[in-house]
């Protein structure tokens, strides 16, 4: 990842403390953020967090969207993170307003989102008296935050949070809470800008080992089966263009996890898919027989290894990584490359030419494999047998009338993965996800987030029924601040993919299961009325004939949002599918004898 993927952020010339203008805690709060560059932030007031409040609607810089729910401010400063490369902004109260956040922020922890979250304390002789709202969130987000700031003092906020960003957006860009009680917000002290940022031990790697660049190169240039494993690293880096440099360069194919999905364009001719537990056959067996993976901000994820102790078991591994804990955690690398890959990608591609000048690597008999695996596993689906529509037809089509200068922000199940393989990604920051936590709910506010930081673009939230149960509400937020997204709710009645483990392991005993929002004459809710009440346009789909009309009206409507209900078989299945625990050698068996792998165009 790079260490300068996000925002730079404006510095201007250091005051004296004798010149500089006496503020409160809650004005340099609302100050520094207009200095870093900020200009939306999303968040919902409270007792404790309530000084800030009062100068932040006098702010003309900074634009405060009043979400409906925390946990919708954590997301939505996630979507706008992730489709921007700006650092996202959420405010919250202490205590519930503070823990609401908790779930968006281990969600980009997890996938790396640069976000800072700003929540109110309880005054500081009030701490650790079991005050009135009081909640030790320092505490309870330590493990799912890069840093975490407790700001007692009125004099301190300028510096934390402008180290709070620093540590967001820098080396492996995550989330960072700056934690300010009330008695410090309502202090004067000197307003100092820049404030000295001191981060002891925090040093992030950005320049990679000349020597083991050339290892890597080595590697590359003697390989006969090598894969270049592409990992969300490579979007949170900006090095998508550097990527394809490198692999036109090399030959190699290329896979994207479901984190690097438009990393690199799926048109190549070089990009085989999305491997792991739901990916392409050749993307999981190009993986499992390559005698070199060349792993790209990747982490060796057990969705993409199935069991990690099988998983390559002839490959050599070059692993490139900002974040030296990554590398070995799961497999041991032969050449550990720590640094900022946008750079590691260019002095890769250059020691590479200077290496295969003498060892030019035959891949022929490869790709000739690969590309016998592509023309006899094509990605395809079953039509359903009861007679409503398919997820995967749905899906595609939004994402044919859309085109690839949309965003897509899905929430989590079978959804996610049907829009992760039938729609196509041709750039970086176009597919928006919760990968690693797998949050239900994150769709609609990371669409909210998304539209907030790229308004010329039409931005999609593909949910679920479940999934858009849990976070629906934020529809009032984007209906009355001029948000337009679209979401389109792929309504199987039912827990889709809990409920497709339920039929392959659990004999068909749905436990649970069932939501009866879709199929039969009772639906609750009924998601068209529902969204009706929040001031949307809402559209219900039940026949494949009207599915390009509700898509392309959504798409000419920009002034409220859209909401379509395609109501559809429950019986739909995300295949391929590699089951937990098992390694990916199951592929080869499976493709020739299990139903996940009967697949028709």
């Amino acid at each position: 990842m790079s260490a300068d993927s996000v925002m730079a952020v404006p510095r201007p010339p250091a005051r004296n403390a004798s010149a500089a203008p006496v503020l409160t805690g809650a004005q340099a709060v609302v100050r520094s953020l207009e200095l870093l560059g900020v200009t939306d932030v999303f968040g919902l007031p409270g007792g404790a967090i309530l000084p800030v409040y009062d100068p932040l609607m006098d702010s003309t810089e900074l634009r405060h969207i009043l979400v409906r729910h925390e946990q919708g401010a954590g997301h939505a400063a996630e979507g706008y993170a992730a489709a921007s490369n700006k650092v996202g902004v959420a405010i919250a109260t202490s205590g519930p307003g503070a823990t609401n956040l908790v779930t968006a922020i281990a969600d980009a922890y997890m996938d790396s989102v640069p976000i800072v979250c700003i929540t109110g304390q309880v005054f500081s002789n009030l701490m650790g008296t079991d005050a009135f709202q009081e909640a030790d969130i320092v505490g309870i987000t330590m493990p799912i935050t890069k840093h975490s700031f407790l700001v007692k003092r009125a004099e301190e906020i300028p510096g934390a949070i402008a180290a709070a960003f620093e540590i967001a957006g820098t080396g492996r860009p995550g989330p960072v809470l700056v934690d300010i009680t009330k008695d410090a917000q309502q202090a004067e002290a000197p307003f100092i800008w820049p404030p000295k940022i001191d981060l002891p031990g925090y040093r992030p790697v950005t320049k990679a080992h000349g020597k083991q660049i050339q290892a890597a190169a080595q590697l590359l240039a003697t390989a006969k089966k090598p894969v270049l494993y592409v990992g969300g690293g490579v979007i949170r880096a900006r090095a998508s263009q550097e990527l394809l440099t490198l692999a036109e360069t090399t030959g190699a194919p290329v896979v994207t996890t479901l984190m690097a999905r438009g990393a690199f364009p799926d048109s190549h001719e070089q990009h085989l898919g999305m491997p792991g537990m739901h990916g392409t056959v050749p993307a999981v067996l190009a993986l499992q027989e390559a005698d070199l993976l060349v792993s790209l901000g990747a982490r060796f994820d057990d969705r993409v290894t199935g069991k990690a102790a099988l998983f390559a078991p002839n490959a050599k591994v070059v692993h490139v990584d900002i974040d030296p804990a990554e590398i070995g955690k799961i497999r041991t690398a032969d050449v550990p490359i720590v640094g900022d890959l946008k750079d590691v990608l260019v002095d890769l591609e250059g020691a590479f030419r200077s290496a295969a000048e003498s060892a030019k690597p035959d891949t022929d008999e490869w790709w000739s494999f690969l590309d016998g695996l592509r023309s006899e596993f094509p990605l395809g689906y079953t039509q359903p047998s009861d007679g409503l529509m398919s997820p995967q037809y749905v899906i595609s089509r939004i994402g044919e009338l859309t085109g690839p200068e949309g965003v897509y922000a899905a929430g989590v199940g079978q959804h996610q993965m049907w829009s992760a393989q039938f729609i196509k990604y041709e750039r970086p920051n176009s597919w928006l996800n919760s990968g690693g936590a797998g949050t239900m709910g994150y769709a609609v506010p990371a669409a909210m987030g998304a539209k907030v930081a790229e308004p010329d673009r039409h931005v999609w939230a593909i949910d679920g029924d479940g999934c858009f149960q849990m976070t629906n509400q934020e529809l009032a937020t984007c209906a009355i601040n001029d948000i337009p997204i679209k979401v389109a709710i792929i309504n199987n009645s039912s827990l889709g993919m809990v409920r497709q483990w339920q039929t392959l392991f659990y004999d068909g005993r749905y436990s649970h299961t069932n939501l009866n929002t879709g199929h039969g004459t009772v639906r609750i809710p009924d998601f068209v009325k529902l969204a009706e009440a929040y001031g949307c346009l809402a559209i219900r789909v039940e026949k494949e004939e009207d599915v390009d009309a509700a898509i392309t009206l959504a798409l000419e409507t920009n002034d409220r949002p859209v909401v379509i209900d395609f109501v559809v078989s429950a019986d739909a299945m995300v295949w391929p599918m590699v089951p937990q625990g098992v390694s990916n050698s199951y592929v080869q068996y499976a493709r020739d004898h299990a139903p996940a792998f009967e697949q028709e165009d």
